[in-house]
């Protein structure tokens, strides 16, 4: 049986199946981020009730704390945190070079850095991080790769790192079952990221993810580059677009053919007083929330909009009570993960285009 099939297709849309050694996914998918082997706020079970079929965990962070060893020592990553769906993991990429003053020599074999956590020098090679993700035993890893930031000068080299790094890790054992998707950098420059683009694809990977984008660009040039690219990746593998999970967003990279895609935002907005509905976004700080007896969002089924008022959930935001940012982060990834289902509803009946512009008719950047 076919690791990843399409199912439906609407333009350049897609909707259909992952399957993993965990279960399967149903696509487009937003996946939840679990930075330390858990969704921030919330249970296993909470997680899985709001709809949620798949989730990340951070190669970087859990290598730290408390590391993989011990991680498999308890029975793998899934039975640590008592998630029984898929899990993905990142390769700890991203971090290491979004924390550039931490780097202290990058070569062809691989990059050394500092540790966030003590300082102590460490070093990532493909081999090493294949290594990290087969011991936490996710059912999806991620290759290696070199993330510049935008307007970087160093795109060229970021793409050859990437290639070279993303050949030795596909030749790197991995846990039985496990996929391994590679990753294209070339940040919104076309020509590199086609060339990247290609040497990726050519390694022949379970499935590929965009990187280098959602990375301080423009939003215009962000979304002609996934336009551009997405239609260069193999049809009948997953396609992953690494860290969006705005409403608009979400529509746009959904619309150009991508499958998956993964976003703190959510969760971080929640912890920050802010809740993503249908008619925008809610800063619920706000004093004009202090009487309103209506719930986050009249469309939604969530457990903080079935039981409880704004007034009442920003009473808990100003008085920095966990509850309240309990309730906004279940609300916001219910938010999302229907906004997700309603448009895989919409390429399977044919009406993506009306459903997105609906919904962009609906959303304000900011309501409050």
């Amino acid at each position: 049986m076919a690791i990843f099939e399409v199912e439906s297709v609407d333009g350049e849309a897609r909707s259909g199946i992952l399957r993993t050694a965990h279960g399967e996914v149903r696509t487009p998918a937003f996946m939840p981020v679990g930075t330390k082997a858990t969704v921030k706020m919330l249970d296993p079970d909470e997680v899985r009730a709001l709809g949620a079929e798949i989730v990340l965990g951070n190669t970087y962070h859990l290598h730290f704390r408390p590391g993989e060893d011990l991680i498999a020592e308890l029975g793998g990553l899934h039975e640590f945190m008592q998630w029984d769906g898929p899990i993905l993991t990142d390769s700890g990429g991203y971090q290491v070079f979004s924390l550039r003053d931490t780097i202290t020599r990058v070569d062809d074999d691989g990059v050394t850095f500092r540790s966030v956590y003590d300082g102590a020098a460490e070093r990532f090679t493909p081999e090493s991080v294949a290594a990290i993700q087969s011991r936490l035993g996710s059912d999806i890893a991620m290759c290696l790769d070199v993330c510049a930031p935008a307007g970087s000068d160093d795109l060229a080299e970021a793409v050859r790192l990437t290639t070279l790094w993303a050949k030795r890790q596909r030749a790197a054992p991995r846990a039985e079952g496990q996929l391994l998707f590679g990753i294209a950098q070339g940040a919104t420059d076309p020509e590199l990221r086609r060339r990247s683009i290609a040497e990726i694809v050519d390694l022949d990977f379970d499935g590929h993810a965009l990187g280098g984008l959602s990375v301080g660009e423009a939003r215009d040039p962000m979304f002609e580059t996934v336009a551009g690219a997405a239609p260069l990746l193999p049809a009948d593998k997953p396609r992953y677009f690494m860290g969006i999970g705005d409403p608009e967003g979400v529509l746009e990279v959904i619309e150009r053919g991508v499958d998956m895609f993964d976003c703190v935002l959510p969760t971080r907005m929640g912890r920050t007083g802010t809740a993503l509905t249908s008619a925008g976004r809610l800063n619920l700080k706000n004093a004009r929330f202090a009487r309103d007896q209506g719930p986050l969002d009249e469309r939604c089924d969530c457990p903080a909009c079935a039981r409880f008022s704004r007034a009442y959930i920003r009473h808990l935001v100003n008085q920095q009570e966990l509850l309240g940012l309990r309730l906004l982060t279940l609300h916001n990834l219910r938010f999302l993960i229907r906004l997700t289902a309603g448009a895989r509803t919409a390429i399977e009946d044919g009406k993506l285009a009306p459903f997105k512009a609906e919904t962009l008719d609906r959303l304000t950047l900011e309501a409050a």
